[in-house]
C-alpha cells in the first residue's frame, strides 16, 4: 500500500501538527513544492521495501522552516512485525559527527578549544605521533589539530590502506579501535600507533569525531552524551536522542541492532555512537539551516555555522578519496564533519551551491540546501541498499520543487 499517497496528502494539518514535534505543517504548496510529486517517495520506497532491499524507512522533509512531508513506511525489523512508527529511534552512526562537532565549535566560542591547537593539548597521549611511510616512520611536519580531526585530515583512519605491507597491517590496527574500548583504551591505543600520513596532506574518513568527542570530555569533565544533552539534545527539544536507549523506548528501534543499544558503551563515540529519530535530526538540521538559532534558542552563531558549513580543503590537500565517495562522485569538498557542495554540476546528486550532507552506515542520510531553504532527514536500516536510497530521495524531492 501507498502510505504516503493514502495518509500523508490527505491528513489535515493540524492533525499531522498533533503527531509531529519536529516543526509547524504546512501544505507543501504554501512553501512552493508539490503534493502530486512528493507523493512519489512513497511509490518509490514501498517499492524498495516490496524488494526487501530494507525493511522500512522515515522520511521528513521541511521547506522555509515548515513541515511539509513527515511519513513511515514499512516495519521496524526484517523479525519486527510492527508497522515502522513515524517516532523509530534508529542508529545514526556517522550521523553522529555533526552532532558531535557542533558540541566541539561551541567550545571553541567560548574558547575552551581552539581549533588549530594541536589535538594533543587536550589528549596529551596523541601529542607526540609519528607518521608512518612506505619505509618505517618519520616526524610529523606538523602535529594534527582540532580542525583536522573534524576535517578527516589528521591521519586517523577508520583503518583504509594505503598500499604497503606496514601500512596494511597498521591499518588491521586502526581497525580494532572501537566503542567497545574505554576511552582510556582508545586513547592508549590510538597514541601508540603512527599517524597514516602526514596531517593536513590528504582527507581520508575515520575517527577524527571520535577524537574530537574525547577532547570534548576532556575540557568539559563529563560524559560526550551528557554534554551535548545538556547543551544541543534538551534547547533543540530532541526528546529522543542520547547515547544510550532508556528501556522504556526499546521498542520503537528500528531493527536490527548492532549489540546492546540500551547498555552504556565503553565510551560515547562522537564519531558514530548515537540514536535519533527523523522529527529530532530534522530540528538538528533546521537550526543549522537558520545559521546557529531555532524557536528562539541560539546553539552556535552565525558565522560558526558558516565556517562548519563551508569547504575546509584546500588545494594542498589530496581529496582522491573525497571525490570517490559513493554518492557525491565528484563535485564536494569538507566542512567540519559534513561534506560540501562547490557547484551546481559534477556531483552524481541534484542541489545547490553550497548545501552540505551526511549518513550513516545503517541507512541513515541528511542534507542541508541553504538556497532552497530546505532540509530533509531519511532514517532506515538500509545497510548495503543506503547509496541508492540516498541518491533516490534527492532526485525525489528536489524534482517537487515547483518555486
Amino acid at each position: 500500500m501507498c502510505l504516503a499517497a493514502s495518509s500523508f496528502i490527505g491528513v489535515a494539518a493540524n492533525a499531522l501538527a498533533a503527531q509531529s514535534s519536529a516543526l509547524p505543517v504546512a501544505k507543501p504548496e504554501a512553501v512552493g513544492m508539490s503534493s502530486q510529486r512528493l507523493a512519489q517517495i512513497a511509490v518509490a520506497l514501498q517499492s524498495e521495501i516490496d524488494r526487501k532491499t530494507m525493511p522500512g524507512a522515515v522520511v521528513a522533509i521541511a521547506r522555509r522552516g515548515k513541515l511539509v512531508y513527515y511519513e513511515a513506511f514499512g516495519k521496524l525489523g526484517d523479525d519486527a512485525p510492527a508497522p515502522m512508527p513515524r517516532d523509530a529511534i534508529f542508529p545514526l552512526y556517522s550521523m553522529t559527527k555533526p552532532l558531535t562537532a557542533v558540541g566541539a565549535l561551541q567550545l571553541v566560542e567560548n574558547t575552551r578549544l581552539m581549533l588549530i591547537e594541536p589535538i594533543g593539548t587536550y589528549l596529551p597521549q596523541l601529542d607526540n605521533m609519528v607518521v608512518e611511510t612506505a619505509n618505517g616512520t618519520e616526524p610529523a611536519r606538523r602535529k594534527p589539530t582540532l580542525q583536522d580531526m573534524m576535517r578527516h585530515t589528521a591521519g586517523v583512519t577508520y583503518g583504509s590502506a594505503e598500499g604497503s605491507l606496514a601500512t596494511t597491517e597498521l591499518s588491521k590496527r586502526y581497525a580494532e579501535l572501537t566503542h567497545k574500548l574505554s576511552a582510556q583504551e582508545f586513547l592508549t591505543k590510538l597514541g601508540s600507533l603512527p599517524l597514516q600520513f602526514q596531517p593536513g596532506t590528504k582527507w581520508a574518513y575515520g575517527l577524527g569525531l571520535d577524537v574530537t568527542g574525547l577532547a570534548i570530555e576532556a575540557v568539559v569533565k563529563q560524559r560526550l552524551g551528557a554534554y551535548l544533552q545538556q547543551s544541543i539534545f534538551e534547547p533543540l527539544g530532541m526528546t529522543d536522542t542520547s547515547f544510550v536507549v532508556p528501556t522504556n523506548k526499546a521498542d520503537r528501534l528500528a531493527k536490527p541492532l548492532d549489540g546492546d543499544p540500551t547498555a552504556v558503551p565503553g565510551f560515547d563515540g562522537g564519531g558514530g555512537g548515537a540514536y535519533s529519530t527523523a522529527a529530532d535530526y530534522l530540528r538538528f538540521a533546521e537550526m543549522l539551516r537558520r545559521g546557529g538559532s531555532f524557536e528562539g534558542v541560539r546553539i552556535l552563531g552565525r558565522k560558526t555555522v558558516e565556517y562548519m558549513t563551508s569547504d575546509q580543503l584546500g588545494p594542498e590537500v589530496d581529496i582522491a578519496a573525497l571525490r570517490d565517495w559513493p554518492n557525491l562522485t565528484g563535485g564536494y569538498g569538507f566542512g567540519l564533519s559534513v561534506a560540501v557542495r562547490r557547484g551546481p554540476g559534477v556531483a552524481g546528486i541534484m542541489g545547490s551551491t553550497g548545501d552540505f550532507n551526511w549518513g550513516g552506515a545503517g541507512g541513515t542520510y541528511f542534507w542541508v540546501d541553504p538556497k532552497e531553504e530546505l532540509t530533509a532527514v531519511l532514517m532506515a536500516r538500509a545497510g548495503p541498499a543506503r547509496i541508492h536510497l540516498r541518491q533516490l530521495l534527492s532526485t525525489l524531492v528536489y524534482a517537487s520543487l515547483v518555486n
